[in-house]
Formats: structure tokens, C-alpha cells, sequence
């Protein structure tokens, strides 16, 4: 018996509604859950284990897949799961997977639980399982839960959502003690909001360098004080055979009756639905006087229809960040992306109408639609090159897979490389020595490799580890320990750095001049140009605003923003020289605005910092925990 089960013969408050109503079930709460492939094993295989609690295949292709549907909902269906696994986001889920198990092993071992009325207030108040209001009702709520693709059962909905509040509840243990004083918030809101106009000259180090020169003797002495900045990590390098995905994948071709197969397999893949483009001005009633709210948007309504630019209202007066910078514009959308009571009106206005008032769980909007899309399906000859290179990109994953499965069981030692590349009409490469952190010559980036080639003994042979262009067997040929080189072999580097240095002297000597003379002058410009220097100015710059010649300089920002009004700055140090400034003009924050804001700057200061404590805190708790990944499931699902 699932918790709903419970509630519904215990609960006399359920309230059944009978009414048909479109819902869109989001990410954060409903995952789509996507059965795991053919041919992956028994869902029971653990991917990784931590404190003994298992993460199944089941467990991470449905997290993975979840993870797919959003990545195409974003970029389109053109993202692919080989193009993923490149990415390393296989990766990615099986490590955030990671996290969430450890935080839930440290919840237990706090003694943190949810009970079931906690889990059940959580499914009632999410949105999509509401109306008017109310909860759904439970047969409405399986339902919708049997409708996701496969369907998800109620017992394994409600699993996630009690993690989800432990999850929350152990956060909020952790950190709800964290606060933000209104001294500290309203410094934030100053150091976002306040602005400075400046009059500036630079001295770029670029314009010194021809001025200095530098002796064979200058750089023996610089290289002899600074050697460790040439120091020489350890460097190795590797034997290794390469399955090229891509190179198989020239090698295929792709039936037609395959394409038209994975066509009708996928229509919807290849089907757009009803979409709407629209515009709104969005004014929120949280925390104010909803009579209030509702009559300043009447009035916008009104100066509207009396001819006012809505784009222009819309950048003054919406409350939605996202749109009201492009003047109310949504752009496209499809059914369920918005909240029932927006979607309603948004999908049966006319082009180019405006609506009434319309009331949403966020306040009141005005909206007007812009633009429609009806309904269609794209036709195959439309899609064919986009199906056709989707099958032979899997298709060469599959081959690489099979290769790889099948060449491990062959290597033994660093000699059976040469036996299984040869029976496959392969060849094994050398690489050149290699740093770490250096990308290896003919293998790329790979970070999985990097390791293995740092840590493998030698005469030993590594199993199949993933590039971004296939697998690969490697073996370790050589090593050297890292070292300091000669000045010889870095003795360029070293020229160039010390030529720089020498340009960046010069420019701090001369801006050290010129501010002295630019201080004691009472005319900032007129000083400026009498010493043939060329002024430039900046206008209402916040701080982290990239500056002319300078760009953005949190050294500059730390000095002007103290500076009075007027005031000429000392010479500042940046990455590309030096610069004196003049602050010409400040922008001040009112009072008003600092109490305005002060309660939301509050709570994102707030969300942060209790964010960050919570991070360092479990990054400490999985130090002591036993988190293992099983190598071989992951390649053998991720390959």
C-alpha cells in the first residue's frame, strides 16, 4: 500500500475533482522515467555503490534519459546520446547521482527521515497535480502518472519525492541558522547598483616592449630566480589502440528501410505541436495589496488600448526579469510550458489581439500574442540526413562496444595489443611524452586516460577506456620524473616573460609620473592632453564593467569605488599594464532602493551562502564514505 493508499482510507479532506485539465509535469518533479535499453543487464547491477546503497542501471539510464529529454527540449533532437557521451554527461549524472546518495547517507546516519504526511503534503501542493486549488484526487493523480512514457508507478514517484524532502530537510538543518544582516545586504545592493563615470589614461605594457631590450645575462639571472615557474611536471607516455568511432562511421551505410524504420519510430521526434508566440507585462502580488496590483495593471491595460507602446511598458513595469528587458516578448512556446491560466488565454487569443486582465499563481498579466505556429510533423525527406547520420554514429558506438568487449578479453600483456590490433587490421601508436594536464597526441582530452596513463604500473595493460573519438588499450612506454628544465629548452618562454616584466616596469614608472603631474593639476583633461597622452572616458560603469583599453579589473573597481568624487587615482596595476582614472561622476543608491530591496537581497545572500556551506559540508562527509563505481557496468552502458 503506497502512501496515497494510506491517505485516501485515513483522509477525510481528499477532494475529488472531475474535470479534465492539461498538466505539465516539470523536471524537478516528475523525471522521465525511461526503461533501460535492451541488452544492459539485470536493472539490480549497481553502477556505484555509496554506504552500501546501490545505484542501478535502472537507476542511472532513467536519470540519464531524463537528462537526454531535456537536452533535446533545449537544443532539439539533434542531440543524440552518442554526442552526450562525448560531452562526459553520462558522466555528469552518474556523479550528481553520487551526491545525492551520500547526502541521503548522511541523512540517515543523522537520524534525518520524512514521514508520510510529509511526503503526501508534497505531492498535493505540487501545481501540476492541482486545480482550482485542490488536489487532484488520487485516481486522477495515477492517471497522469501511468501517462508518462513508460508510465511510472505511484510507489516509485512517491520514493523520489520523500528523498526530495529529506534532501530539503537536511539542508535546512544544516544551514537554516545562517542569516544575512541588513548592513550586509545593503552593501551588496550598493556594490551591484552603484555607478561611476570615469576619464582614464592607460599605458598598455604592448606599447613598452619594443622599448626594452633584454641580455643573454639578464635572462640566465631571471631564469635563476624563477625556475620553479618552469618547473616540469612528470610527463609519460603510452602505446596505446584506438577504436575510432568516427572512422567506423565513414565506413557505414545506412539502409533506407532503417531510416523509414527509425522515422515511424520516432515521429514524435519529428512533430512540432500547436505553438504561440507571445508578449506580456507581468506585475506579481507577492507580499502587496492584490486590489492595488490589479488596478495599476488596468491602468497599463488602458494606456495600451489608448495606443502606448506596449514593448516600452513592459521594460518599465513587468516584474519578469526574463522578458521585461525584451519588452514582454516569450518568444515561442508550446502547450504545457506555462501555467494552465496563461496557457488558456495565450493559445485562443488572435495574432496581434490583447487580453484582458489575466490572474496566475505569479499576479496579473497583460498579454498579447504575437505570432502562431500551427501543428506539423516534418516530412521524412526533410529529416532523412539528420536519421541517417543518428543511425550510423549508434551504429559505430555499437561496433566500438562490441570491439572493445571483445578485446579485453584478449589482453593480457603489452604485447597482445599488437595481436588484437593486427587480427583486426589495426595499427598501435606511440605517443610523444605528456604532462598530466597536457592533451595526449592522437587521443585528445581525455581525463580518464590522462589517469590511467599516470597511474598505471608498467607492463600492465589498461581495459577500454573512452575518448572523444572512441575507446582505447594503452600501455605505459616511458616515464620521466618531473624536474627543472635547462634554460636552454625554455629559454624563449623566458626571454619573452622577462621582456614583458621589464614593458610592465616601464608602464607602472610612467603612469607614476603622469599621476603625479595629472593630482596636482586642477584640470584633469587639460593635463592629460598637454602631456600628449590620449584621454578616454566611461560612462555609468558598474562594478565588473569592462573598461576601455583595460577591460574589466576588480583592481580598478576596488580603487574608484572608494575614491570621492574627483578624486585622481594612484597608478593601478592590471594584467595589460597600468591605468590612472579621474572619477568624473558617481550614482549613488537611495535610500528607498536599499529598503526596497533589501529583504530579496537578504534571501538570494542567504541562498547562497547556505549553499555553499552545504557543499564544503558534504564534500568533508564523503571523504569518510565508502563510494565506489563499478568501471566495467559504466563503460558497458556508456560505450
Amino acid at each position: 500500500m503506497t502512501m496515497l493508499d494510506r491517505m485516501r482510507r485515513h483522509q477525510g479532506w481528499l477532494k475529488w475533482s472531475l474535470g479534465l485539465v492539461v498538466l505539465t509535469f516539470v523536471f524537478f518533479y516528475v523525471p522521465d522515467f525511461l526503461s533501460p535499453p535492451t541488452g544492459t543487464g539485470a536493472t539490480a547491477d549497481a553502477v556505484a555503490t555509496v554506504q552500501g546503497r546501490a545505484i542501478t542501471v535502472g537507476d542511472f539510464t532513467r536519470a540519464y534519459n531524463a537528462q537526454l529529454a531535456q537536452f533535446r527540449n533545449a537544443y532539439g533532437n539533434n542531440m543524440s546520446p552518442a554526442m552526450l557521451r562525448q560531452l562526459g554527461m553520462d558522466r555528469q549524472v552518474l556523479q550528481q547521482m553520487i551526491d545525492q546518495e551520500a547526502v541521503l547517507a548522511e541523512a540517515t546516519r543523522l537520524g534525518i527521515s520524512a514521514t508520510d504526511a510529509e511526503v503526501r503534503d508534497r505531492i498535493v501542493s505540487i501545481p501540476a497535480f492541482q486545480e482550482n486549488g485542490q488536489f487532484i484526487g488520487e485516481q486522477r493523480y495515477r492517471q497522469l502518472l501511468r501517462l508518462q512514457r513508460p508510465p511510472i508507478t505511484a510507489a516509485q514517484f512517491e520514493d523520489e519525492i520523500r528523498n526530495s524532502v529529506i534532501l530539503d530537510k537536511m539542508r535546512a538543518t544544516l544551514t537554516e541558522w545562517i542569516t544575512v544582516s541588513d548592513a550586509d545586504a545593503d552593501a551588496e545592493y550598493r556594490r551591484r547598483n552603484e555607478k561611476v563615470s570615469l576619464e582614464l589614461v592607460s599605458f598598455p605594457t604592448v606599447s613598452f616592449l619594443g622599448q626594452v631590450q633584454v641580455t643573454d645575462a639578464d635572462v640566465a639571472t631571471y631564469f635563476e630566480q624563477s625556475k620553479d615557474t618552469y618547473r616540469i611536471g612528470e610527463r609519460r607516455k603510452v602505446r596505446y589502440l584506438l577504436l575510432d568511432a568516427q572512422a567506423i562511421r565513414n565506413n557505414i551505410t545506412v539502409p533506407e528501410q532503417d531510416i523509414q524504420r527509425a522515422y515511424r519510430q520516432n515521429i514524435e521526434q519529428y512533430s512540432q505541436s500547436e505553438q504561440v508566440r507571445a508578449s506580456h507585462i507581468l506585475l506579481n502580488t507577492e507580499g502587496k495589496d492584490e486590489a492595488a496590483v490589479r488596478a495599476k495593471a488596468e491602468d497599463l491595460l488602458k494606456q495600451i488600448k489608448g495606443g502606448a507602446d506596449f514593448e516600452a511598458l513592459a521594460r518599465a513595469n513587468s516584474q519578469d526579469p526574463a522578458s521585461a528587458s525584451k519588452g514582454g516578448d516569450l518568444d515561442f512556446f508550446g502547450r504545457g510550458r506555462m501555467v494552465p491560466e496563461f496557457e488558456a488565454v495565450a493559445f485562443t487569443l488572435p495574432v496581434g489581439q490583447l487580453s484582458d486582465v489575466v490572474r496566475t499563481q505569479y499576479g496579473f498579466h497583460i498579454m498579447k500574442v504575437t505570432d502562431k505556429k500551427a501543428a506539423e510533423v516534418q516530412p521524412l525527406d526533410a529529416v532523412r540526413p539528420q536519421i541517417a547520420e543518428q543511425l550510423k554514429v549508434e551504429r559505430a558506438q555499437t561496433r566500438v562496444q562490441d570491439l572493445a568487449t571483445a578485446i579485453t578479453t584478449e589482453l593480457k600483456t603489452p604485447a597482445d595489443l599488437d595481436k588484437a590490433a593486427a587480427k583486426r587490421g589495426l595499427k598501435v601508436q606511440e605517443s610523444p611524452f605528456f604532462m598530466r594536464s597536457e592533451p595526449i597526441a592522437g587521443l585528445g582530452a581525455s581525463p580518464e586516460v590522462s589517469e590511467q596513463a599516470f597511474t598505471l604500473d608498467a607492463g600492465k595493460v589498461s581495459g577500454p577506456l573512452r575518448t572523444g573519438t572512441g575507446v582505447a588499450f594503452l600501455t605505459v612506454t616511458g616515464s620521466e620524473a618531473a624536474r627543472v628544465p635547462t634554460l636552454t629548452e625554455v629559454k624563449e618562454r623566458v626571454t619573452t616573460d622577462l621582456k614583458r616584466k621589464k614593458a610592465q616596469d616601464v608602464a607602472r614608472t610612467r603612469a607614476q609620473a603622469t599621476a603625479t603631474t595629472l593630482k596636482a593639476s586642477a584640470d584633469f583633461t587639460a593635463a592629460a592632453k598637454a602631456a600628449g597622452l590620449t584621454l578616454r572616458t566611461a560612462e555609468n560603469l558598474a562594478r565588473g564593467a569592462a573598461i576601455p583599453e583595460v577591460g574589466p579589473s576588480p583592481a580598478v573597481d576596488q580603487a574608484v569605488f572608494s575614491l570621492p568624487l574627483g578624486a585622481v587615482s594612484d597608478p593601478i596595476t592590471t594584467p595589460n599594464g597600468a591605468v590612472v582614472v579621474r572619477v568624473a561622476s558617481r550614482t549613488d543608491v537611495p535610500a528607498t532602493d536599499l529598503a526596497k530591496n533589501r529583504d530579496a537581497i537578504r534571501r538570494e545572500l542567504a541562498s547562497q551562502k547556505r549553499s555553499q556551506f552545504f557543499a564544503s559540508y558534504m564534500t568533508k562527509a564523503k571523504q569518510g564514505m565508502g563510494i565506489n563505481i563499478d568501471q566495467a557496468v559504466l563503460q558497458r552502458l556508456t560505450t
